[in-house]
């Protein structure tokens, strides 16, 4: 069976909507996003623009034609709820654990789908698969799911390396890539979709950092961003945010970029600017 991008859209939509449901959990989404892009040169660039030992797409699979990269966005009201204080609130940690395991459960899904339509597949996880570097704080991922989805042009990093999307920046991110030729789908095709990165004020993420570890110079000390997710992660209890809750992403709520594209009502003028 031939594979089209209007299928894999309605996978992930479809097993998003069903997840609550089946795993009796919470609904913390919105409807996710999928692009793709055919395996060619430009995924030469990982180890320059990601880290120096990213993995290839062939790497996971050797007869990678296809890489695919989907965002499930958090509800609006998740994101307000995260706004106030120093700390996570306590349902924006289960949400990201959750959606990180609804995120491993559809790559599965996925991977029989195509399976069962003939194709072979190969994924990491949804998180966890970073090299700290006592000489580079930025700990890159050896499969940057964002750095993918720059590629597979599903958004573009703001200030605060969060990827911003059509649907805004929070939310969570999977990959995945298959034999299968899918072809080049992308949701984006502007350059930035940061306000600061297209010449309006803004740096609203800057200001929101909790542990000032981010900068307009440097971008995100990921260092400095772990340390503070390791002390949430173990004061959980301490500071009331239950048994599951962890987490931080004070820089990713209460923004222009956190629910939508915040470039949208832009001029073309204000964007060649």
């Amino acid at each position: 069976m031939k594979i089209n991008i209007n299928a894999l859209r309605q996978q992930v939509t479809q097993y998003v909507s069903d997840y609550p449901k089946k795993f009796n959990e919470k609904n913390w989404w919105r409807t996710p996003l999928l692009a793709t892009a055919t395996v060619d040169d430009r995924f030469r660039m990982l180890p320059k623009m990601a880290a120096k030992n990213h993995w290839m797409p062939q790497d996971l699979l050797p007869t990678a034609k296809t890489v695919m990269v989907f965002f499930i966005p958090f509800k609006e009201e998740l994101v307000v709820e995260n706004h106030p204080g120093k700390f996570p609130c306590p349902n924006w940690g289960i949400a990201y654990e959750v959606t990180n395991h609804l995120i491993d459960k559809f790559s599965e899904h996925m991977g029989a789908w195509l399976r069962e339509n003939g194709y072979e597949s190969a994924l990491t996880a949804a998180t966890e698969n970073q090299d700290a570097d006592e000489e580079d704080d930025t700990m890159p991922a050896r499969w940057s799911h964002k750095h993918l989805g720059y590629l597979c042009d599903l958004g573009r990093f703001g200030i605060n390396a969060q990827f911003i999307t059509p649907s805004g920046c929070s939310g969570r991110m999977g990959s995945l890539v298959t034999d299968a030729d899918i072809g080049n789908h992308p949701l984006v095709s502007k350059k930035e979709l940061c306000l600061h990165k297209v010449g309006q004020e803004c740096l609203q993420c800057v200001a929101r950092c909790p542990v000032k570890a981010v900068s307009v110079e440097k971008g995100i000390n990921r260092n400095r961003c772990n340390q503070r997710l390791h002390f949430n992660g173990d004061n959980r209890i301490k500071l009331g945010l239950g048994e599951r809750s962890h987490g931080c992403a004070k820089c990713q709520v209460n923004l222009p970029c956190s629910l939508s594209d915040p470039t949208e009502s832009l001029s073309i003028e204000m964007l060649a600017s």
